[in-house]
């Protein structure tokens, strides 16, 4: 039988590994953050293997953006790449989800998504 104060002390760390999660190390509250860009795929392999390449060719290409990959819990089946800017809204730069079979159709080639990157950028 467990003790009385495991059960509460679980789910206070749990609460603050979430809220660690919500705010990046870096930031603070009140800063406005520049543009930046999240990667959402599913967890198999290739997908991860899709999302690497591309973010790569993402800091390679725009350094001053911030490339995120799955800040939160992904969809199963999706690949998209979404323009956060520093005001708030988003803009969709890739979908994978209405794509394939085959699935090599769900991800795009890297020079697509920069150019969409800086058509939404100017």
């Amino acid at each position: 039988m467990a003790s009385r104060g495991r059960k509460r002390k679980a789910e206070a760390a749990l609460a603050a590994a979430a809220e660690k999660r919500e705010k990046p190390a870096g930031s603070r509250e009140g800063e406005v953050a520049g543009p930046s860009v999240v990667i959402e795929h599913c967890t198999s392999r290739v997908y991860g293997r899709n999302a690497a390449a591309l973010s790569q060719a993402l800091r390679l290409q725009a350094p001053e953006l911030a490339v995120k990959v799955n800040p939160s819990r992904p969809r199963r089946g999706s690949f998209e790449v979404t323009l956060l800017r520093a005001d708030g809204s988003s803009a969709e730069l890739w979908t994978g989800l209405k794509k394939g079979p085959p699935r090599k159709l769900k991800f795009p080639e890297p020079h697509v998504v920069l150019e969409e990157l800086k058509k939404y950028l100017s």
